[in-house]
């Protein structure tokens, strides 16, 4: 794994290089190199999970002279890829997974990330014939790359948001309409971040820059079905009554490629069946390998925060370990993982995962699987259950659009100030816009749910914040649920609405010890309410930040300060959401105004000139 970046069609300097690698250190510190000619750049900083002696970045080989590659991710099928690729002639010195990329390029040209497997956001430069620069993404967006295409067509870009700041041709120019689309779903919606002229790029989605015309973006096709490699043929080990036993052998067979590391593995717990169901088969694979256990890891706060989950992980056979967090200390935390973030993010369970992770690379662990994408995938997340039981007669998109919101309607609107909604009316709102999309779904609910939920919320909200938050600490998050197999089984059961247990949760009773799962197991997230408690350490920061004049210009200053006295008087779900976004935003402000001019905190090896 690594934290990229680079630049395509201007010259950078090897201190501009310099600060982007630095900014982004944290996520690679087994090394970092850079290449550059006179109008591009890549560059890398490697974090060691495979092959730690080769996989020097970035990656070349010497019959393919013109190709340079660097890649952030895993490639699970580069064993397969490898022998294909010996087969047409190529060689290689390594065994590490991204030493497969120049040549499976030299061979597929832009559809080579068809051939792939697993998380990835990969870079390649091919100065053959006409230069180029060609940028792809896995179909879930499990990796983050930032990009931002200047005024003549130089295209720059990044893993992290403040890395690619650092580049002193990005302007950190806030876009109106982002704190409207941030209240309505918690992040910013889609591609796009908070800051005009800046994108993420999609899932599933290959980009090529010719000169200086900036990048074209292709979206690839999800395959219908899993590769064959993907799949597994290992024995049924529970009753087949609804055709769910499937899922079970598939997530087997995934273990045996997703626990696969030269550094050691954990697993990230959480109440859920699909987090309990990931940890026992990952413990059943690790010990069929080599006897050893499963080390699991949970984050409880400390006080009246009690979680259950250590007793039924230990039932499922990991060695567990709860992580306590003092709410106090969020007063620290939150700051820090704003800025690691690098836009707002309106999860309150965002800086307990960030102390979680780094507990687990505290532990000695740099690799650990989660469940992410679970129930996005199976309809799990009681939001979607409800829009696909509610009948045809009756509204469904405004109770899911009030559910997917990190503050409700009612109150965000009260919020803004009377320039700012006038600009809403003219625009429209995020929750509007969002609203025609699922109106043009028409009947067919499934596949528009799936479609918000699994091509821009997923990425956006969950994966890109485990991505940034586990980073911060150089471990590496792996998706179980996100691969291939596993997601092409998912989409044959979405379509099928249920009242009862959700097939994943049927498939986790077949295959977890009894007891191990509670029917209503309930998420133990912290909510904003319990850590905004009037005269503990957050609220009180919050009426600090919140009551001074340098307040973003959208707000309705006068609202704002009711938002505080309400929540000291009466606090309250709705009001302490709504505090916990305005302090979480106004604290991103904070950040941005210190990420420029970039500042060099340590020395870096000098570029290698091509």
């Amino acid at each position: 794994m690594s934290r990229i970046f680079g630049a395509f069609g201007a010259p950078n300097s090897a201190v501009e290089l310099n600060a982007v690698a630095g900014r982004q250190l944290h996520g690679g510190r087994d090394g970092t190199s850079v290449l550059r000619g006179d109008t591009w750049s890549l560059g890398c900083n490697r974090l060691a999970v495979l092959d730690p002696c080769g996989g020097a970045q970035p990656y070349r080989c010497p019959r393919l002279p013109g190709i340079a590659v660097v890649f952030d991710g895993e490639i699970y099928n580069h064993h397969q890829l490898r022998r294909r690729l010996r087969a047409r002639g190529h060689v290689f010195t390594d065994i590490c997974d991204g030493s497969v990329l120049p040549a499976l390029y030299a061979e597929h040209g832009t559809r080579f990330a068809e051939h792939l497997e697993g998380m990835f956001a990969i870079a390649v430069i091919d100065l053959r014939r006409r230069p180029r620069l060609v940028l792809a993404t896995d179909d879930h967006g499990m990796k983050t790359l930032y990009h931002h295409t200047a005024p003549d067509g130089a295209v720059r870009f990044a893993s992290e948001l403040p890395g690619l700041l650092a580049f002193g041709q990005v302007p950190a120019v806030e876009r109106a309409a982002a704190l409207d689309e941030y209240l309505s779903v918690g992040t910013c919606a889609d591609d796009r971040t908070a800051l005009e002229g800046i994108r993420t790029l999609p899932p599933g989605t290959t980009a090529v820059a010719n000169g200086f015309d900036g990048l074209r973006l292709h979206r690839r096709t999800t395959p219908a079905t899993a590769p064959a490699s993907a799949r597994t043929t290992a024995p049924a080990t529970g009753p087949v009554s609804d055709g769910t036993a499937d899922l079970g052998d598939i997530l087997r067979g995934e273990m045996a490629r997703l626990t696969r590391a030269d550094v050691p593995v954990c697993g990230v717990v959480t109440e859920g069946a699909d987090s309990h169901l990931v940890n026992a088969m990952a413990t059943r694979q690790l010990r069929e390998l080599d006897g050893s256990p499963l080390h699991s890891f949970h984050v409880v706060y400390r006080g009246r925060w009690h979680s259950s989950v250590c007793a039924a992980a230990r039932r499922s056979g990991t060695l567990h370990h709860d992580v306590v967090l003092d709410p106090d200390e969020l007063v620290e935390l939150l700051p820090r993982t704003i800025w690691h973030l690098g836009q707002p993010h309106a999860d309150p369970a965002a800086p307990g995962r960030y102390a979680l992770f780094r507990a687990i690379r505290s532990a000695g662990y740099t690799v650990a699987l989660t469940s992410a994408g679970a129930g996005e995938l199976f309809g799990a997340h009681e939001r979607m259950r409800r829009a696909l039981t509610t009948p045809p007669d009756r509204p469904w998109i405004g109770p899911y659009l009030d559910a997917l919101a990190s503050v409700p309607r009612s109150v965000r609107t009260s919020l803004y100030s009377a320039d700012y909604r006038d600009y809403l009316r003219f625009r429209g709102s995020a929750a509007e816009r969002l609203a025609e999309t699922l109106h043009a779904g028409g009947a067919d609910r499934f596949s528009t749910l799936a479609a918000v939920e699994t091509g821009w919320r997923l990425p956006a909200h969950h994966l890109r914040q485990i991505d940034h938050v586990s980073t911060a600490w150089s471990v590496e998050a792996r998706f179980p649920y996100l691969q291939p197999a596993v997601s092409a089984f998912a989409r044959t059961l979405l379509s099928r609405p249920t009242t009862g247990d959700t097939p994943l949760f049927q498939t986790a009773q077949r295959y977890l010890p009894a007891g191990t799962l509670r029917r209503s197991a309930r998420s133990t997230d912290v909510g904003a309410d319990e850590l905004l408690r009037p005269g503990s350490a957050l609220m009180d920061l919050a009426q600090d930040i919140l009551r001074e004049t340098h307040l973003d210009e959208r707000w309705d200053r006068t609202a704002i300060s009711n938002l505080i006295s309400t929540q000291a008087r009466h606090p309250a779900p709705d009001t302490a959401a709504a505090l916990w976004a305005v302090l979480v935003h106004e604290l991103w402000r904070q950040e941005l105004r210190v990420l420029r001019p970039a500042v060099l905190h340590l020395a870096l090896p000098e570029p290698v000139a091509a």
